[in-house]
């Protein structure tokens, strides 16, 4: 019961006043299309003109607004139209993730490539990721210099950097500080001051800043508290790391099951056995993290299996998991698939961004600290055309 208790299943009573936090930010989001940054740029009317160009975005080409509630195609010009737009969906193993904030694209408006066609460039956004603001001020986080919104951090190799605050590797979009080499993710960029969470209900969570690692514990992952957490100021102890309540949505679709699988923090009552990820296959503790489950077929998932939808995946959870909880994907904040292709002294042929599996074997590098590595659960460079 002290674990139980722990984790918010005591009876609690409200401690703050709905009408002092009117935008108190209620969590975890109901599915996988919500996201901060939704919750806070998204309008519902963006105007009459379903079609228009978007300048405000750094990308080499034009950008087309295109809003899935368009039916009359006629009324585009015929140089601004699209083809038809494949949305992120698990169960048709549909990838589409948003090059800003790494989010899926579950539903429009979105902003896409003009050059898509010509150029093969699959650059695509969310609608309210082109509203954000181009700097930071006076930033909890960072509060002696101002951040500066970049597309690829100038310093970082192919656009991947580890975020400042969740420490989760990324290749979106992120605010940066040229002066202390500071970087974040947009996710991370706009973290509330309070929230509320389904896993300690009636209790007001505030965003704290932590030096380092703490003793404490996340109240879904059973991981160390670092960096930034949502805590519980009433029960002085109830931890939540950020990614665990932001990137966890209440419910979520995966094509091992039929029906959508919801979101639970503690063991399912009259479960007839151990607890086995249907996607991993691998064995959990109910009782320390939280995770997916369909009543209907008794079946569950991590959380951080449940959102894979290419089959590398879904090989195994050793190795690529984030390193303090088996809760969110090592690489949820990474798009993989771009083209590296600026260095013939590496290879003669393009080389693709991929996540690497137990085929791609071990590195062709020379260099003295990679070659030879197992390349299976990394972020890799694959020819498509020979075996480098």
């Amino acid at each position: 019961m002290s674990i139980l208790a722990s984790r918010g299943t005591s009876k609690t009573i409200k401690n703050y006043e709905d009408s002092q936090h009117p935008d108190l930010l209620h969590l975890p989001f109901l599915d996988p299309s919500y996201s901060i940054l939704k919750h806070l740029f998204f309008k519902e009317d963006i105007g009459s003109s379903t079609f228009k160009t978007q300048n405000n975005i750094n990308h080499q080409h034009p950008l087309i607004l295109a809003d899935a509630r368009c039916t009359d195609i006629t009324s585009i010009p015929t140089s601004s139209r699209i083809k038809p737009i494949s949305y992120h969906d698990p169960m048709k193993r549909i990838e589409l993730l948003c090059d800003v904030c790494v989010r899926p694209i579950m539903s429009g408006p979105i902003y896409m490539c003009s050059n898509e066609e010509k150029d093969h460039c699959n650059f695509v956004l969310h609608e309210w990721c082109s509203k954000l603001p181009t700097e930071l001020k006076h930033h909890f986080h960072h509060p002696q210099h101002t951040l500066i919104l970049h597309s690829k951090i100038p310093v970082m190799f192919f656009g991947v950097f580890d975020c400042d605050i969740c420490k989760l590797t990324c290749n979106g979009f992120a605010y940066y500080c040229e002066e202390c080499n500071y970087c974040i993710d947009v996710k991370c960029a706009f973290l509330p001051k309070e929230i509320t969470h389904n896993s300690h209900p009636n209790h007001l969570l505030s965003r704290k800043v932590n030096q380092g690692y703490t003793d404490d514990r996340c109240g879904m992952c059973y991981g160390p508290i670092y960096g930034c957490s949502f805590d519980c100021h009433t029960c002085n102890g109830f931890h939540l790391h950020p990614n665990c309540a932001l990137l966890i949505p209440e419910t979520t679709m995966n094509k091992c099951d039929k029906h959508p699988m919801k979101l639970s923090y503690f063991p399912i009552e009259n479960h007839p056995g151990d607890y086995f990820c249907e996607v991993c296959e691998m064995e959990f503790d109910p009782e320390r993290q939280a995770f997916y489950h369909c009543r209907e077929c008794m079946q569950s998932m991590h959380t951080a299996c449940a959102p894979s939808i290419l089959q590398y995946e879904t090989y195994t959870t050793y190795g690529w998991l984030n390193d303090v909880s088996n809760v969110i994907h090592k690489f949820v904040n990474v798009k993989f698939g771009g083209t590296y292709n600026k260095n013939n002294k590496v290879h003669q042929h393009p080389l693709s961004f991929l996540q690497g599996i137990a085929n791609d074997g071990q590195c062709s590098s020379h260099h003295y600290y990679y070659y030879g590595r197992d390349l299976q659960y990394e972020m890799i460079f694959k020819c498509l055309t020979c075996e480098f």
